[in-house]
């Protein structure tokens, strides 16, 4: 019965490993500039741990078919060191696996949340709450408005806290629930929650960001490729969690023009 499960634990880790191999359930399309060293640094990750879980599986398996059953008699045998050596031999080796890939991964993220913007990306305002995503864009001036918390009112359409009728630089704000950019161009998205916890999670842009109540986040990007696709929410932010989700157009910069002019008429 022992040497059966053991022959079990190695079918399954194989058969388990096979579709990760032919990457039957792999990550869509890159639309960003960015993606290729993440893509990479995913690969090297599955790869790395595929390997140590296939290791480890096949050392148990075998284990279980040599020592499951004793002869009478027999001494038993311990591993030099006992269980602290085994300890000290995982620690170093998982250790030394984790600092290996968080040295190599820096390269992949730094082009994101280690060097700033360019000076001429784009700005662009996200704000989260249950269960929504809503974007502003500045007006003719580039200039965004402050925001003043206590004028937000869902109601009144005031999503944001604009006071228009005293700041100057808030009259042409351009406030949407769709999220639009032009292709090739740098985005600079400036990021806040206006009560819990949420993520947006472009998968196709390769970029996955926690909003924190209380501070306001930064990221930058280039999409590549004309389209449409989802944004969502990954933070479990409530009983909507589920339904908060939000769009995102890459235009060419003709087109993305004329809906930022459109968008512009219905404030």
């Amino acid at each position: 019965m022992a040497k059966l499960f053991a022959v079990t634990i190695i079918v399954i880790a194989i058969l388990s490993a096979i579709p990760i191999v032919r990457h039957t359930w792999w990550t869509s399309q890159d639309i960003s500039t960015h993606g290729a060293p993440i893509d990479e640094q995913m690969s090297e990750t599955m790869a790395e741990s595929g390997i140590l879980f296939l290791a480890s599986q096949i050392l148990l398996a075998v284990f279980i078919w040599k020592f499951s059953r004793p002869r009478p008699g027999e001494k038993i045998k311990s591993f030099p060191g006992g269980a602290m050596g085994l300890v000290i031999a995982a620690f170093l080796l998982v250790g030394t696996e984790v600092l290996a890939l968080g040295a190599f991964g820096a390269k992949a993220w730094a082009s994101i949340y280690f060097t700033p913007p360019g000076a001429n990306a784009m700005p662009l305002q996200v704000q989260a709450g249950q269960f929504a995503f809503y974007f502003r864009y500045p007006g003719p001036d580039g200039k965004f408005g402050p925001l003043h918390p206590d004028l937000i009112s869902e109601a009144n359409q005031n999503i944001f806290g604009l006071d228009t009728e005293h700041d100057p630089d808030s009259k042409d704000d351009i406030v949407t629930a769709e999220m639009a950019i032009p292709v090739n161009r740098e985005i600079h998205l400036l990021m806040h929650s206006k009560d819990v916890g949420h993520a947006f999670f472009v998968p196709e842009l390769r970029v996955h960001q926690d909003f924190v109540p209380g501070l306001d986040l930064s990221m930058h990007f280039t999409a590549t490729k004309v389209g449409r696709y989802e944004i969502v929410c990954t933070q479990l932010c409530g009983l909507g969690h589920y339904n908060m989700r939000a769009y995102l157009s890459v235009f060419s910069q003709e087109d993305f023009d004329s809906w930022l002019k459109k968008q512009a008429t219905f404030q």
